[in-house]
């Protein structure tokens, strides 16, 4: 177990890595990926029964104890990345599939990927977890609206539907993990080292389908959206910043709300534009794109909030004494 705990870790770490060999693989070989699309929602499932199976009670803690943090990091994400997306694709004048998939986008939740990264740059991981728990559970009824609101511009959208969408991939996955680690706790225990590389691998093989099925759209189209969505994640992560210091948020906190807003559920994206706006193909591109550029983006504010928490530490330990 310890070995499967350590390979997860590795895994998780490199999944930006993983994702790009994979994706890079499908490209060229795309008649050995392609058939990941039919499984875009399992794979999204399992990904979030996993993140129920990992919850712990003492996860909502945060929740009741830092209520402001949590609020903040909810009203951020569900404003910052959808403003953010209709923007892009207002000013940019994206084409409708594409502006489809960057609004859908910037609707999600915050991806369990940000409690990775947050943990990597030493940032408070308890308030990132809260963070993602609670813009999940809210993800059911905000994004669908939200959604509805931005993107009605360029589609038409039904929330109904996308609200189904939202409780099958999300809500009831998460549920049924929280239901199953309550009354299997000890059992969950012995597989939770090898959830990790469940996870790295399903979000890595739903790129790769989408990959596989678009290889000529990402050729027209990629670039386009690979620069949209280094802006999305850029403005993401630097508002989430600004608005953590206007509230005078710590190094730690700070750096948990800048990763949570800046760090979206691209899976979700995804699934929700597969299954609700078939007429759209290119919506998936995104979503995928974003899969692998937020994990590089996330990785190296990582690395620069690490030195400067170096600087921190010993600063506040000298203002202490």
């Amino acid at each position: 177990m310890r070995a499967l705990s350590t390979i997860g870790s590795v895994l998780t770490r490199y999944v930006a890595l993983i994702i790009i060999a994979l994706s890079a693989l499908a490209f060229v070989v795309p008649q050995a990926f392609v058939w990941a699309t039919g499984y875009t929602t399992i794979f999204l499932g399992v990904i979030m029964f996993g993140m129920g199976l990992t919850i712990k009670p003492s996860d909502f803690k945060v929740v009741f104890t830092h209520p402001k943090e949590v609020l903040i990091g909810a009203v951020a994400q569900y404003t910052i990345m959808p403003l953010a997306a209709w923007a892009l694709a207002t000013v940019l004048q994206l084409p409708a599939d594409i502006a489809l998939g960057v609004i859908l986008l910037g609707c999600c939740p915050g991806g369990t990927a940000s409690n990775v990264i947050t943990y990597i740059a030493k940032g408070d991981v308890p308030l990132s977890v809260g963070m993602t728990i609670v813009s999940t559970l809210l993800a059911p009824l905000v994004t669908p609206v939200l959604v509805y609101a931005l993107a009605g511009a360029w589609v038409e959208v039904s929330i109904v539907a996308m609200f189904v969408s939202v409780v099958q991939v999300v809500l009831l996955p998460v549920i049924a993990g929280l239901v199953v680690s309550a009354f299997a706790h000890r059992a969950m225990q012995t597989v939770q080292p090898i959830l990790p590389v469940i996870s790295v691998f399903a979000i890595a093989f739903i790129v790769a389908g989408i990959t596989a099925a678009n290889t000529t759209k990402i050729l027209e189209s990629g670039a386009l959206v690979l620069a949209v969505v280094v802006l999305h994640n850029a403005i993401g992560m630097g508002v989430g910043y600004a608005i953590a210091r206007l509230f005078k948020m710590d190094y730690a906190k700070t750096t948990a709300l800048a990763i949570e807003v800046g760090m979206q559920n691209s899976g979700l994206s995804v699934s929700l534009a597969a299954a609700n706006f078939a007429a759209n193909p290119l919506a998936t591109l995104p979503g995928a794109i974003f899969s692998v550029w937020h994990n590089i983006a996330g990785s190296v504010f990582a690395s620069v909030r690490c030195r400067e928490g170096k600087q921190v530490a010993p600063a506040a330990s000298s203002a202490r004494a």
